[in-house]
């Protein structure tokens, strides 16, 4: 079977060398749109370092991008963190039309920041999801899911390298073999449990210390390690990292510090505490402790929200 991914970073690149590497005959990659320059992409290292052909057209909605695509005769599209809207006339090209990995267990957390999403709502079990792709934004048919506990100290980061990528890779190899085998279901998302989060970023990272500790405390680890959930200290946006909830009851104002040590510092919330252990402005990353060391952070002051 002739196979085509589409991707990008390191995902992308283990995808493809995890498929050469089991045998599959994989006959090019493709990368994000946009003109080539800067850093190659791991995927475009990836599929040259096997003599596999890389794409990155300037746009994926022209004929020529399409007819070109075309000539390449695939089979199977492999969509593997793809960020770019694919026309579906690309989607119909391949024998087999496409499949798309997707984190989360669709229809649950369709969107961009599906992992973010989960940590944030507080989710206590994610995982991912390999559809067919459809005209819709992570909305068609289910070929095969994965599930994954979310732990207490789970941030995206740790959530994403540790337990979703390594699983997906896997997943996508299953979905091949199911493919080629004739046994590939095509199970339909069930629209009534449908949830779509916008992208995870500084419009939704903005802490309100009045909400529940455990509500803040989701936000920093869901916007770990990007974009970072912020408040400001003196007029400086701080961003927040290593996070964890304080055993004390908060004896303070929402916002207010209520403890400044080598650990970090704690902040209070609406109904407790939260310590954190590292942070980062303009300035870079440093841990929490130095931060407050160096701007005189004391019990008493207070974060807020601008």
């Amino acid at each position: 079977m002739r196979i085509a991914v589409m991707g990008q970073a390191a995902f992308g690149a283990k995808v493809l060398e995890t498929l050469s590497d089991k045998g599959e005959e994989i006959i090019g990659a493709w990368l994000p749109q946009g003109k080539p320059g800067g850093k190659p992409d791991p995927l475009r290292i990836a599929a040259e370092s096997r003599g596999i052909p890389a794409h990155q057209p300037q746009s994926y909605k022209t004929p020529e991008t399409l007819d070109a695509f075309r000539a390449t005769r695939p089979d199977l599209l492999i969509m593997a963190f793809v960020t770019d809207i694919i026309p579906l006339t690309f989607v119909e090209t391949p024998t087999h039309r496409a499949i798309c990995y997707h984190p989360s267990l669709l229809p649950r957390h369709r969107g961009g920041s599906a992992i973010n999403w989960a940590l944030i709502m507080g989710d206590r079990e994610t995982g991912l999801s390999i559809f067919w792709t459809d005209a819709g934004i992570d909305t068609g048919p289910v070929l095969l899911q994965k599930k994954v506990p979310i732990g207490p100290e789970d941030t995206t980061g740790s959530l994403y390298f540790n337990k979703l990528f390594p699983l997906g890779v896997e997943a996508i190899v299953e979905s091949v073999d199911l493919i080629k085998a004739g046994k590939a279901p095509r199970l339909s998302q069930d629209e009534r449990l449908a949830t779509y989060e916008p992208l995870c970023n500084d419009r939704v990272a903005g802490i309100d210390w009045s909400k529940p500790a455990t509500a803040v405390f989701n936000l920093i680890r869901g916007c770990d390690p990007q974009p970072g959930a912020y408040s400001f200290y003196q007029g400086t946006k701080v961003r927040l990292f290593d996070a964890g909830l304080a055993d004390a009851s908060p004896g303070g104002r929402p916002g207010e510090v209520l403890a400044a040590n080598e650990s970090g510092f704690t902040v209070a919330a609406g109904d407790g505490a939260i310590r954190i252990g590292k942070i980062r402005t303009d300035a870079g990353k440093q841990d929490a402790a130095a931060f407050a060391a160096a701007a005189g952070l004391k019990p008493g002051e207070r974060f807020t929200s601008g």
